[in-house]
């Protein structure tokens, strides 16, 4: 087994929340089904990142902790066109947290939120 390490996602609706993902270029790598059927667990790959999601009973019932209430991560995901991806995520209904700007650092970014509110930082070069 290799070694690594990616995070986790906690989610209510994991299938909505990997969905949101692979749009922003990751693809699924490995699925694991719930007890119930639904999708337990989905693994996402991007260029070598991974990045986890799984339901919020998993941390209950693996670890005893109960998962608090969203946001519970800020993700940076680096596109091609910051302008573009916040474009194509608002067709999908996704939610701008912050519209594209240049940082002073030379950075494009803009925040938007995941399906269950979790902060997306997406990241690009400056427009300049």
């Amino acid at each position: 087994m290799a070694l690594r390490a990616f995070p986790v996602i906690y989610a209510r609706d994991v299938e909505a929340v990997a969905a949101f993902y692979t749009r922003l270029g990751f693809r699924e790598e490995f699925r694991m089904a719930a007890e119930d059927g639904s999708p337990g667990f989905v693994r996402l790959q991007r260029d070598g990142a991974e990045l986890g999601v799984t339901t919020e009973e998993s941390p209950r019932v693996l670890a005893g902790v109960q998962p608090g209430p969203g946001p519970r991560h800020e993700l940076f995901v680096y596109v091609v066109d910051v302008d573009e991806a916040v474009a194509a995520l608002q067709t999908i209904g996704a939610s701008v947290v912050r519209e594209p700007a240049d940082m002073f650092w030379g950075e494009r970014l803009a925040y938007v939120a995941d399906p269950e509110g979790n902060l997306v930082v997406l990241a690009g070069a400056d427009s300049t």
